[in-house]
């Protein structure tokens, strides 16, 4: 199969054999896909290398057998993001994300789109907690895993003064007045999710409330193995450690 003229973000590229690259691809006709590229490692391949950084938005060939293709060309669309500290983790971390989620070789255009805004919001300096949250919020959508946040598990209206836990299988779940405060530092506030509903960006209490439930909503997804981004910003003190 023929893929030509297709645009998509690289998300992570390694050398491969003595002289190619294999490098992984987020577009919207092929969701996330592995191609390698033989020979870059030589000068006259500079211009190509340089096109396959993480982050740079391409428009590549390539020819798909199985789940790995030959890229026979690709070019760089624009000037990726230059990132550095918390918003390279951040980078890092989405690309982790969709490497670990999206299917192979499925489209997902929703997710395709929702990267490249999260690029610019990256490129731009937006607040790093409300880029992530939407990102994550947005993800789950594209997979068709993600859940209604008007209204809880039940079908009972989200009341902004409770806090609700995040069950991956059944949507929010109140939480009882009862609970300990270990779970009630798990729980998201109802503002949080209401606002996060509304694409409105709550107040930082709220914001930082939705960090842990959908940290376990997404950790339920790609199996027991934790994501490398999580133990790095766990690492750095960026994060609480995974309980």
């Amino acid at each position: 199969m023929r893929i030509e003229g297709e645009t998509g973000f690289v998300l992570h590229a390694r050398p491969w054999r003595e002289t190619s690259l294999l490098v992984e691809v987020l577009s919207a006709g092929q969701a996330a896909a592995s191609a390698w590229s033989r020979g870059v490692h030589s000068p006259k391949r500079q211009v190509l290398r340089a096109a396959l950084q993480p982050l740079q938005y391409i428009r590549f060939d390539a020819v798909l057998a199985g789940e790995l293709a030959q890229l026979r060309a690709a070019e760089a669309l624009d000037a990726a993001p230059v990132l550095s500290g918390d918003a390279l983790l951040a980078a890092f971390y989405l690309n982790e994300l969709v490497l670990r989620l999206a299917p192979r070789q499925d489209p997902l255009p929703e997710l395709d789109a929702a990267y490249a805004r999260t690029r610019e919001r990256l490129r731009a300096g937006d607040a790093l907690a409300w880029t992530l949250r939407r990102f994550e919020r947005d993800l789950l959508d594209a997979l068709g895993v993600g859940f209604e946040l008007h209204s809880d598990g039940d079908g009972e209206a989200i009341d902004p003064a409770a806090r609700y836990l995040l069950d991956p299988e059944h949507g929010p779940r109140r939480l009882l007045s009862d609970r300990g405060q270990s779970e009630r530092s798990a729980a998201a506030t109802g503002r949080a999710l209401l606002a996060l509903a509304a694409d409105a960006r709550p107040e930082q209490a709220d914001l930082a409330s939705l960090r842990m439930p959908l940290r376990a909503v997404l950790a339920h997804h790609p199996g027991p193995r934790g994501l490398k981004s999580w133990e790095m910003a766990a690492a750095l003190g960026r994060i609480a450690p995974a309980r």
